[in-house]
């Protein structure tokens, strides 16, 4: 019987929302801060899935905290909840880049990040950010990747010169809602972009990878 109801979306989906809730029950409470700013993003933007979930954004904070990091680099702010979170980890005197294209989000991201006790060490950069990142002249601790897939190998060859030794890159969305899973139509960029992110961070010689499921799929790399 169990089986049979395992192979029922509906019934793993409930399953999956409850254990998610019973995780973030038993994990740190979340901050104020990204509460509204989560409740924000669900009321006033088009696509509210795209903000990180948050476990997921504990899972982030925990990171950034354990590595301490003097400076952080994220590609794709989107509203800045990942970047709130990261920002929990950072030195006194640390700073975090972030980096985003869309002019539509500037004015929720700026409200939130000048409410945040991190608004000094946040520097907020609009443009795409294959034309950011080579005027960045800081090396990095930590790195977050959640922008278009299709540029993921791209943004990747990008920061692993800028990254410490010792730092972490995190990718984001690598399981694709499962797309990565199946062959994919030859007009699906994004999926074979990241099937091909995958392999090429599994194999890379200069990193250490593990990829979790979680959420949508997280995968962390270890700078050599």
């Amino acid at each position: 019987m169990l089986a049979l109801k395992m192979n029922n979306p509906e019934f793993t989906e409930a399953l999956s929302d409850k254990w998610i809730n019973y995780a973030l029950n038993h994990s740190e409470p979340i901050p104020k801060i990204l509460v509204d700013l989560e409740r924000e993003t669900h009321q006033k933007i088009l696509h509210p899935r795209m903000l990180s979930g948050p476990l997921q954004g504990r899972l982030l904070s925990l990171i950034s905290n354990l590595i301490n990091p003097q400076n952080i680099i994220e590609i794709g702010t989107y509203t800045g909840y990942a970047t709130l979170c990261l920002a929990e980890g950072l030195k006194e005197n640390g700073i975090i880049h972030t980096i985003d294209n869309n002019e539509e989000l500037v004015n929720i991201q700026e409200y939130f990040f000048k409410k945040s006790v991190f608004k000094n060490q946040i520097k907020n950069h609009l443009g795409a950010a294959l034309d950011v990142l080579p005027k960045l002249s800081d090396s990095f601790d930590l790195a977050f990747i959640d922008a278009d897939k299709i540029n993921y190998l791209a943004y990747f060859e990008m920061l692993l010169p800028k990254m410490k030794k010792g730092g972490l890159i995190i990718s984001d969305n690598v399981m694709w809602s499962g797309k990565v899973m199946e062959k994919a139509d030859v007009q699906d960029q994004s999926t074979i972009a990241l099937q091909q992110y995958n392999e090429k961070l599994k194999n890379d010689p200069r990193i250490k990878s593990v990829l979790l499921p979680l959420r949508d799929g997280l995968t962390l790399s270890w700078v050599r």
